[in-house]
């Protein structure tokens, strides 16, 4: 074991217990391959599946994955709506999935899940709706406090985000938060989860390798 594979083991020692005092189910991957499969697992053939911003799924193989078996899952792709009325529709079926994936965009080191949110329906479904959120992290995203997790949130995944998706934001152009008030802010809703009341309804796979904003 390489001192990093040391250290995030360690580290994910330390995260699942205090996680798991929260009421959620974690659990930790040492590489993405693992992540993926993981978050399959989760999975049963038959149920409805939706899932928010999340560049992580694409990199553990999960999108890919759901594409190739389609045919198992009921899918609620958003990226297939396309007008307003169909977005609003599609956001309905998701919001009463019986799976949600997402990422998160910082973790404390007490264990807390710490996201910002545009529109607010990813953080929406984390705080209510589907039975089952599957929150995939790596551990670069962990941080020590909830000032430190708002810190990362706004000035490393929103410039990044801004630039994924060419927002019209501040952001975007000097890659640091401004606190705007934009039509495009990616920051209008700032969630921190600190507990479930559904003991295992959020399911938390804490990755060793670097993936995601």
């Amino acid at each position: 074991m390489t001192p990093r594979e040391e250290y995030n083991q360690t580290l994910a020692n330390s995260l699942i217990p205090r996680m798991e005092k929260r009421n959620f189910e974690a659990c930790y991957c040492a590489t993405k391959e693992e992540a993926c499969q993981k978050a399959i697992s989760y999975l049963q053939e038959g149920s409805s599946i939706g899932w928010g911003g999340t560049m992580t799924m694409e990199e553990i193989g999960l999108m890919d994955y759901l594409k190739n078996n389609a045919d198992k899952y009921v899918i609620y792709d958003r990226m297939t709506a396309k007008t307003p009325k169909e977005q609003k529709e599609m956001f309905a079926k998701i919001i009463t999935a019986d799976n949600f994936l997402m990422s998160a965009n910082a973790i404390t080191l007490d264990g807390e899940l710490v996201n910002v949110d545009g529109n607010g329906n990813r953080v929406a479904c984390l705080c209510n709706g589907p039975d089952n959120v599957i929150v995939i992290a790596s551990l670069n995203k962990v941080v020590k406090d909830e000032k430190n997790a708002y810190d990362r949130a706004r000035n490393v995944a929103a410039p990044l985000n801004a630039a994924r998706l060419n927002t019209a934001t501040p952001c975007h152009v000097n890659g640091f938060c401004s606190d705007c008030k934009s039509p495009s802010c990616m920051c209008c809703q700032l969630v921190t989860t600190r507990f479930s009341r559904v003991k295992g309804r959020i399911k938390v796979i804490l990755v060793g390798e670097p993936c995601g904003y």
